[in-house]
């Protein structure tokens, strides 16, 4: 009788779990770069993703449907991306995107997307993924522009006037690049030096004598990792003793990790995620953020980082988008993520419009420096 019984609760559970979901399933498709260089990216992207899948599925899904997303892995490389990008659009036939990890990926995919009249929402940071504006193109990550601007304001406080730069040759880095190039005298600064990197260069030494050459007082490094994390050691090898800006590309642990004593004392615009413990009790995005630490780091035990920040803004902000227009088809998501206003997420709180598909200003940035292997903040 036993038996009969708990074999009835199964059944009855079983068949309770195919009703929860009416309908077929929104499929959302992200290109992300699990593995290869950009992994330290990607990895935090994959699991958040994943994580709120199952979170979002747990409380009902979207519109009473089950959210499905399928992840492709693009090893960091530009012709994988492509190909992942045309099967989440032919084959998988999803509702929206949500990628690259980098921005030199993102920008190799995003016309795909938008040939197709599928929304895609990036994780990368390059303005020209925004700017101009294609209609079917959204991205998470505070711009470069509002990094350089936090910077630079923050060299102006501090004095500086001659201002040397060294990027990394890649999108992301040349994106910067320009803007620094633009914003640098713009701001009322004099640069003094523009040097160039590798991606996969292991030694920076001459770029960085030639900049210690011209006598400048700041650096600003512009690069995701290891460059930068070469560059902090090489311009400790080189007693280069001028401040040493970072840029929001480099907001992990990792980057402390591989820099080790010569991370100490580089300053960077960080979003508030990872120095939630710091910011107000009062704060907009501090129980949000506070929830999404306590989380990610529950469920994969390993740190949170701003990137897997990038991913559940791009998730939750295509959620929204649907929820708001009761719609799920590419078209609604589309002209419903240019409606969202005040959302809080993890990078700052979202304003978007048919001329601002990023929707976050300098604001959503504080200024930290690296001190004892932590970030600490020093300007709001």
């Amino acid at each position: 009788m036993k038996k009969i019984l708990a074999g009835l609760i199964v059944a009855l559970l079983c068949f309770s779990a195919g009703q929860a979901f009416a309908g077929e399933s929104i499929r959302i498709g992200a290109v992300v770069s699990v593995t290869g260089a950009a992994s330290f990216l990607g990895e935090p992207e994959r699991n958040t993703l994943i994580m709120l899948e199952d979170q979002i599925n747990a409380s009902g899904g979207i519109l009473g449907k089950k959210l499905e997303i399928i992840i492709y892995d693009d090893e960091t490389e530009v012709n994988k991306a492509v190909l992942a990008a045309d099967r989440l659009i032919r084959r998988d036939r999803v509702q929206a995107g949500i990628g690259g990890t980098t921005s030199g990926n993102t920008l190799a995919i995003m016309n795909n997307f938008a040939r197709a009249g599928v929304p895609l929402v990036s994780m990368a940071a390059a303005e020209r993924i925004v700017n101009p504006i294609n209609p079917w193109i959204f991205k998470t990550p505070q711009s470069d522009r509002h990094a350089v601007t936090r910077i630079l304001k923050h060299a102006r406080e501090q004095g500086h006037e001659r201002i040397a730069i060294i990027t990394v040759s890649d999108g992301f880095g040349q994106a910067g690049r320009e803007v620094l190039r633009e914003l640098v005298p713009e701001m009322g600064f004099t640069l003094v030096a523009d040097e160039i990197f590798g991606p996969r260069d292991t030694d920076m030494t001459s770029q960085l004598t030639r900049i210690r050459n011209q006598s400048p007082d700041a650096v600003i490094c512009w690069g995701t990792n290891p460059g930068p994390a070469v560059i902090a050691r090489n311009r400790q090898q080189l007693r280069l003793d001028v401040p040493l800006y970072m840029s929001h590309g480099v907001a992990s642990r990792r980057f402390i990790e591989l820099a080790g004593s010569s991370a100490e004392g580089l300053l960077l615009p960080l979003g508030r995620l990872s120095v939630a413990e710091q910011i107000p009790e009062d704060h907009p995005q501090k129980e949000l953020l506070t929830n999404y630490i306590n989380d990610y780091e529950s469920r994969f035990n390993a740190p949170v980082s701003s990137f897997g920040g990038y991913a559940w803004d791009a998730l939750m902000l295509i959620k929204e988008a649907i929820e708001m227009g009761q719609s799920a088809e590419p078209r609604d998501i589309r002209d419903n993520l240019e409606k969202i206003q005040g959302f809080v997420g993890t990078g700052g709180i979202f304003n978007l419009s048919p001329q601002d598909h990023n929707g976050l200003d300098e604001s959503s940035f504080v200024m930290a420096e690296i001190r004892d292997q932590d970030w600490i903040i020093v300007s709001e």
